[in-house]
Parts: C-alpha cells; sequence; structure tokens
C-alpha cells in the first residue's frame, strides 16, 4: 500500500460517492442512520462511517483517511485502544 500523509479533502470524498452515483445523505439512509449521520466522518473519526463510505467508493479507509489509521512514522494505530481512550475521557 502507498503510504499518503494526508487525508482526503471532504469534498473529494463527496465527489468520490457521486461518480459511484451516490450521495453521502444517500448512502447514509440505504444503512439505515439518518441522513446527515455519515457527514460526521468527514469531519472526526468513526470507523463504522469510514467503513461504509470506503466500501462504497472501493479502498480500504485507510486510504482515505491515513492519519486514523497511521501515526506520524507509519505504523498502524490500535484504534480500539484510542477509542476506549477518548470515550474515557468524556
Amino acid at each position: 500500500m502507498e503510504e499518503q500523509s494526508q487525508d482526503w479533502h471532504p469534498a473529494d470524498i463527496i465527489a468520490a460517492l457521486k461518480k459511484t452515483g451516490t450521495t453521502l445523505a444517500a448512502l447514509s439512509r440505504e444503512a439505515g442512520l439518518s441522513s446527515s449521520t455519515l457527514s460526521n466522518t468527514l469531519i472526526r473519526p468513526w470507523p463504522k462511517g469510514e467503513w461504509l463510505i470506503a466500501e462504497k467508493i472501493g479502498l480500504h479507509p485507510s486510504e482515505i483517511w491515513p492519519t486514523r489509521y497511521f501515526d506520524a512514522q507509519g505504523n498502524l494505530i490500535d484504534r480500539k485502544s484510542r477509542m476506549r481512550g477518548q470515550a474515557k475521557s468524556a
């Protein structure tokens, strides 16, 4: 896998979804979510949403949001530990 240093711009994600013939709102509804729910994935980590979007585009979520999956040294981030840590501090 080619390493990327920056996450995709939200407009690029929306454009990629349009190229597949759908929108973020339609994909949200298709997944049984409120039409605006998946838009949260554009601004903050949410693994379920990342997978829904990435699968529709035909990529792994780490190709769209590398900073959510790899640290500055290119090591895979243990997201489960990170998410548990965020839940405790919330």
